[in-house]
């Protein structure tokens, strides 16, 4: 198995495993690839204890650490996910919020385990890129909204 030049590193307490398997059951071109168990007794763990998982998340490699409680998950990091409509934006919205996590504004949501994701339909980053008037259009309707409504940001990108 070749190792990623680049992989994201995200830090967990204790259930990299179980986000990993959560993320790869939600997202497309998403997998748990490997779990590697610690050699040996650690600051937060036992040996045998699940230490790291291997998982891409959207074709994304990433790795989990099961580190314990000292480093915590913040907005700083987030993942983007584009949607095609409003039944794909539902459904990972729903996935996330539904599974212990919690809304936030502007299309971001956060899972159980303090991970932040922003789910974005094209059609809000399509408006944004237009700039003018549609950009300023959608934008002011976003801003307005936690889930990302499809139709609301048309409409606003109409005028």
């Amino acid at each position: 198995m070749a190792i990623p030049k680049n992989t994201v590193c995200l830090w967990y307490d204790k259930d990299a495993e179980a986000a990993a398997r959560f993320y790869a059951g939600v997202f497309p071109d998403s997998a748990v690839t490997a779990v590697h168990r610690a050699p040996a007794d650690y600051p937060s763990g036992k040996k045998g204890d699940v230490l790291t998982v291997d998982f891409t998340v959207c074709g994304i490699p990433c790795i989990g650490l099961n580190g314990g409680t000292a480093f915590r998950q913040s907005e700083a990091f987030s993942f983007q996910i584009a949607t095609e409509d409003q039944a794909e934006t539902d459904r990972y919205w729903n996935a996330i919020v539904d599974n212990g996590g919690q809304e936030s504004a502007c299309g971001w949501c956060k899972d159980k385990w303090g991970v932040s994701w922003q789910i974005t339909p094209r059609t809000l980053t399509e408006a944004l890129a237009a700039g003018g008037d549609e950009a300023r259009r959608a934008f002011e309707a976003m801003m307005e909204m936690q889930k990302i409504d499809v139709a609301a940001i048309d409409k606003a990108r109409r005028g």
